[in-house]
């Protein structure tokens, strides 16, 4: 995948140098500008499930049943932000952008730290969600500044690197929770930022290439706050009533504002999204499926701690206790099931097909998700039905980008790229939205202003998952075998070129 898929435009005719370098050594500074690049992808990649850990302890500190709203904010603006700095990137540099989003990524999780609410939070983790266009802004980088010989090796490495933490950073995490309190994990976002963001600059060259493209901004906002505005009123409903004028006036503008995102996508010339791409069966479906794969792991590994952290003093039917560096033996091996879920993507998609694998990937996160709900109560079945969500995902993660190449007629694979990479941030954004809006509906008790949900409660929650992962692998079983003809669809693309098939890790 490359820039193409979030900014599709016109070469600069301006710009004669726009040809990867052909310099054949792993110099030290190149050396130096990959390690710290895809330590950069790794903090992306633990992000989440950091603040997942950290999350029980944040909600009974606040005393607030949206906590989820943490992991929705970063991602939605991810999300809305990620086809806008592409464009930016590639016309004004895409090193320039990977500064912009790491500064402001910095300021975001000082935000956090030091908040005094839990609204202030929200807002600083959002900010932090700047770290999403990271990812394809370290990739094209690399194609476009590394010599060419090394530029495979270096794509492969700083990808397939972000799964090397999953293990390790729960016991890290936790730690960090028990011993310095929730802001901790805060803290240590903006000191690897402040760390990582100089030795980037000192180590990487900047991206000679240049592309003419609009900005829609205005599509950007639409999105956004249509989204935003109908996920305020869905999570809130259970507090506010669901016939509540503030209730049903977020309802109803978050949906009038998304309508006029539907209507602008269609008129403006170089949209947000070009949604006329989603008639094309493939496509949709393609971009369905990974996007409920990624928010079906939102899901998960927001309840799993939630789960696994309530006393089992309180007699619901669940929860074991433990603390927050107690929680990483069941995070720990989720984390190492998903890597070895991309491996076994890389062993059999050649023989299977990414089809599949995808079918296989949510077919397992699926029955994962409902043996979790059904049986919850010993320690080593939710070890296993964790490990048993991590190998689905990891399977869904790698044959997310392979299913596309293979599904998708080669002149609408570069676009796709940008609506798939939306869906798999808008789908798990709103997703865990709607399970606590159930789960909120199921409050059990509340002790010293945490909240304690029922096990029915519980049970919906993950049931929630299971429903989403299978409506994946039928979407993946839906698709067509093989594509008989370019769709006839009159959109501007830029096809893939001979790089390498990325398989990246999910926060």
């Amino acid at each position: 995948m490359d820039a193409s898929q979030f900014a599709l435009g016109t070469p600069d005719p301006t710009n004669e140098d726009q040809r990867t370098p052909t310099g054949r050594q792993w110099t030290p500074r190149v050396v130096g500008s990959l390690i710290s690049m895809a330590l950069l992808l790794e903090l992306l990649s633990i992000s989440y499930m950091m603040i997942a850990i950290a999350l029980p302890q944040i909600s009974a500190h606040y005393r607030t049943t949206q906590g989820a709203w943490l992991q929705t904010g970063f991602l939605l603006l991810g999300a809305v932000a990620s086809p806008l700095i592409g464009k930016l990137a590639d016309t004004h540099g895409k090193r320039k952008l990977l500064m912009v989003c790491i500064a402001l990524s910095a300021v975001g999780a000082l935000v956090s730290a030091t908040g005094s609410s839990f609204g202030v939070i929200v807002a600083g983790r959002a900010l932090t969600g700047m770290l999403g266009p990271c990812l394809f802004l370290v990739y094209t980088l690399i194609r476009d500044v590394f010599p060419k010989q090394t530029v495979a090796m270096a794509v492969s490495i700083a990808i397939s690197g972000m799964g090397l933490v999953t293990v390790p950073a729960p016991f890290l995490t936790g730690w960090l929770v028990d011993n310095f309190g929730f802001r901790s994990v805060f803290w240590f976002t903006l000191i690897c930022l402040c760390v990582l963001g100089p030795l980037i600059l000192a180590t990487t060259d900047e991206s000679p290439v240049r592309l003419r493209s609009t900005i829609d901004l205005v599509g950007a906002a639409l999105l956004g706050a249509g989204i935003a505005g109908g996920l305020i009123g869905v999570s809130f409903a259970p507090d506010w009533g669901w016939t509540a004028p503030s209730t049903l006036a977020y309802l109803i503008g978050g949906t009038a504002l998304f309508a006029a995102w539907i209507v602008s996508a269609r008129i403006i010339r170089e949209p947000l999204i070009d949604l006329r791409i989603l008639s094309d069966r493939a496509v949709a479906l393609t971009v369905l499926s990974s996007g409920l794969c990624y928010a079906v792991s939102a899901v998960f590994a927001i309840l799993l701690p939630f789960m696994c952290m309530t006393p089992a003093v309180l007699g619901l039917g669940y929860g074991f206790g433990v603390s927050a560096e107690g929680f990483a033996v069941f995070q720990a091996p989720l984390g190492g099931a998903t890597v070895i879920g991309g491996f076994v993507v890389g062993f059999l998609v050649s023989r299977t097909g990414s089809r599949t694998l995808m079918i296989v990937g949510m077919a397992v996160m699926a029955l994962a998700c409902t043996l979790t709900a059904i049986s919850h109560e010993s320690k080593p079945q939710v070890i296993i039905f964790s490990a048993l969500v991590g190998l689905g995902s990891g399977i869904g993660y790698a044959a997310a980008p392979n299913l596309l190449l293979a599904t998708v007629p080669q002149p609408l694979q570069g676009t796709t790229g940008a609506v798939s990479s939306v869906s798999q941030s808008v789908l798990p954004a709103v997703l865990p939205v709607v399970a606590f809006t159930v789960l909120n509906s199921h409050i059990a008790t509340v002790v010293e202003g945490a909240a304690f949900y029922t096990d029915e409660g519980l049970t919906i929650g993950f049931l929630i998952a299971a429903g989403a992962a299978l409506i994946a692998a039928i979407a993946a079983f839906a698709l067509p075998r093989r594509v008989e003809q370019v769709a006839d669809l009159d959109i501007q693309t830029q096809p893939l070129s001979d790089e390498p098939v990325l398989s990246p890790n999910a926060p």
